[in-house]
């Protein structure tokens, strides 16, 4: 990558909101990605910051900013981009009604996440779109319907792309089938064999509860989640431009 040109307007700083987790890896997962793109944009200032169970807030993270771009390191567009980042940002902006904010959209969906889905497969020995193996694309699941029809949708797309047997979609949580039930209708329907991507950025309660139920239901592989990709490092650096272009700055209604 270009260093910066001396003289060039300075570049909107990038926060990237994850939800948080409990689980250390999480966060250590989130710093990693955060690594990848500031090695790969060293000219853009990136932090961290978490909606719960990790700091910093995302208040601590706007501080001693006039100007950035909020970016959800979610996969799609829910409840936690719907309403508690803009309900965040309402509330940190009227202490601070200088601040210029623009938001980017979710990571998902986008092209490059199916990329890094299919070499998380590669890595566990499933050569992409081997006609023998059926994949389940594991999302957490969520309360909202079309946060889970945008899921569906990456599936039945990527299973036109590609030649595997077939794609099928499961939630870890909050919606049906569940990760057992999706990997055991495929077998049942005479799927040779059952890979299972997890269509999750980090490594926490939703992978190991994918990871076990998916071998206990006769899984032959079961992929890493996306984690600290170059993919991924690229959508979010994607998003983060597409805001400073054609996004007002300003927070969300």
């Amino acid at each position: 990558m270009t260093p910066p040109v001396p003289g060039a307007p300075p570049v909107t700083p990038l926060v990237a909101v994850a939800h948080g987790s409990r689980d250390p890896r999480a966060a250590a997962t989130v710093e990693a990605l955060l690594g990848l793109l500031r090695r790969a944009r060293p000219e853009l200032p990136v932090r961290a910051a978490y909606l719960d169970h990790a700091a910093p807030t995302l208040a601590a993270a706007l501080s001693g900013l006039d100007e950035a771009v909020v970016v959800p390191l979610l996969l799609t567009a829910a409840y936690h981009s719907r309403v508690d980042i803009p309900g965040a940002l309402a509330e940190i902006t009227s202490r601070r009604p200088a601040l210029r904010v623009r938001v980017g959209g979710t990571l998902g969906p986008h092209p490059l996440l199916v990329t890094a889905l299919e070499r998380r497969l590669a890595e566990a020995g499933v050569e992409p779109g081997d006609p023998d193996t059926a994949v389940v694309l594991v999302s957490a699941g969520s309360s909202d319907r079309r946060a889970n029809a945008t899921v569906a949708a990456v599936a039945a797309d990527w299973a036109r792309r590609r030649g595997w047997w077939s794609v099928g979609v499961a939630y870890a949580s909050a919606a049906e089938p569940s990760t057992e039930r999706e990997v055991r209708r495929l077998l049942a329907a005479g799927a040779p064999r059952v890979a299972v991507a997890p269509y999750l950025l980090a490594p926490g309660h939703f992978a190991d509860r994918t990871r076990d139920a998916s071998l206990a239901a006769g899984a032959a592989v079961v992929a890493e989640v996306l984690g600290a990709s170059p993919e991924v490092a690229a959508v979010l650096a994607e998003r983060h431009d597409e805001a400073v272009r054609h996004r007002p700055a300003s927070v969300p209604a």
